[in-house]
């Protein structure tokens, strides 16, 4: 495998954290969270939270931070003082960017609606709302506990909370949607005037109740009218569509995620959190994961040594290269060819020949300045990801790792 010519560097830092609890586990959804059970031991969580980032900072020394996003589960369930504890915690932890970014995640109907302004008070300036349709029977059908008029209260009490930025998460391809309804969300959603719109398919995943229990979901050739009817319009209505699921107004795109798509590093605490970390003097990347499970995740910090390591595993230079493209072909404009090198500490070379098969394929253009998946190839990711990857090849962990900690938000 041959190695870049320029040095390979620390590229930018994130912190992921993990509140794995909701109010009700919806049946699409296969992140690690987990049905509220009577109250929520959210002091204890806070502070195993902390110990987790004490474990965390020995290997980033003096980095500094750059984005934090706090997901789940449904991380506004805890309260204000809480999450203010949290941030307190890692700005005293860590050298702490002016411009960073802070996002929390929250549902609407839940009693955290009318908390957004103490949570902007604690530091958040980014609030993402998981909306998922303003339709009250398609709601019902993907098994969310909030009807529209929530999903308004919710997106408009963000709105005046004195946030720098409000994300709306929106799904298509609901069961039985039509395009028109499709659109009618996409109306609705424009009408509250987010400053960025996450836009995605819903699919069937492993270990979820929906892929246990499918649903009649509209079929491909559906999916697809409805996907370019609403790409039209939400470039129409000014969301410039940077990455795969995302859409922004001028100067919103989340830059955490963007960290994420450009295989930068971020730190991951909480239950079944994902981090990944590069240590360019070395030349090393490692990626950890969390013990997944809230109940053994808080035990780790009651035994000595503190730590809730479930597995901690080097990533292998060749196996860089799949998860450098399972991330940055997502983006529409691509990725420079410097960065492919910054990022992996391999050499452009090293991956000529898929390049170019993939480009006589059509799913991809390339030339000196820029590398990005076609308009077919954005349609077939999949198959254009699965070209970079090497035979027997592995992930530090599963090969979607890398977009675990809520990319599409």
């Amino acid at each position: 495998m041959q190695l870049a010519a320029n040095p390979f560097s620390d590229p930018p830092l994130g912190l992921y954290v993990h509140i794995p609890w909701c109010v009700q586990k919806c049946p699409y959804c296969d992140f690690n969270s987990h049905h509220q059970s009577g109250d929520l031991p959210e002091s204890q969580y806070i502070e195993a939270l902390l110990q987790d980032l004490d474990c965390e900072r020995v290997a980033i020394k003096d980095r500094l931070l750059e984005s934090v996003f706090i997901g789940g589960g449904t991380p506004s369930l805890f309260q204000p003082d809480s999450i203010a504890r949290l941030l307190a915690g890692v700005a005293g932890r860590f050298e702490v960017a002016t411009y960073v970014e802070i996002t929390l995640e929250a549902n609407p109907g839940t009693v955290e609606a009318g908390r957004f302004r103490e949570f902007v008070a604690a530091g958040v300036n980014r609030i993402s709302i998981g909306v998922q349709s303003f339709d009250d029977t398609a709601l019902q059908k993907i098994g969310r506990i909030h009807g529209c008029r929530e999903a308004v209260t919710a997106v408009e009490t963000a709105r005046d909370s004195g946030a720098s930025q409000v994300n709306l998460d929106l799904m298509y391809a609901l069961p039985g949607q039509t395009p028109v309804a499709a659109a009618q969300d996409l109306h609705q959603a424009f009408s509250l005037g987010p400053d960025h719109i996450s836009w995605y398919q819903l699919t069937l995943e492993p270990n979820t109740a929906f892929y246990r229990h499918p649903p009649v979901l509209p079929d491909a050739d559906q999916s697809w009218a409805i996907q370019q009817i609403g790409q039209r319009l939400l470039a129409k209505s000014g969301y410039d569509r940077y990455e795969v699921s995302a859409y922004a107004r001028p100067a919103a795109r989340a830059r955490h995620n963007l960290n994420y798509w450009r295989y930068g590093d971020y730190l991951g605490i909480g239950a079944g959190a994902h981090g990944k970390i590069s240590n360019g003097p070395e030349g090393t990347v490692v990626r950890s994961i969390k013990q997944p499970h809230p109940r053994r995740y808080l035990e780790a910090f009651s035994t000595r040594p503190r730590c809730a390591d479930l597995r901690r595993n080097p990533v292998e230079p060749r196996d860089r290269i799949f998860e450098f493209m399972l991330n940055a072909l997502r983006l529409c404009d691509g990725f420079e060819p410097g960065l492919f090198e910054a990022r992996t500490g391999l050499s452009l070379h090293s991956i000529t020949a898929r390049l170019e098969r993939a480009a006589a394929a059509g799913l991809l253009n390339v030339d000196s300045r820029r590398i990005r998946a076609s308009e077919f190839g954005q349609r077939f990711l999949d198959d254009l990801v699965a070209l970079f990857l090497e035979p027997g090849g592995k992930c530090g962990g599963d090969p979607d790792d890398a977009i675990l900690n809520r990319t599409k938000r």
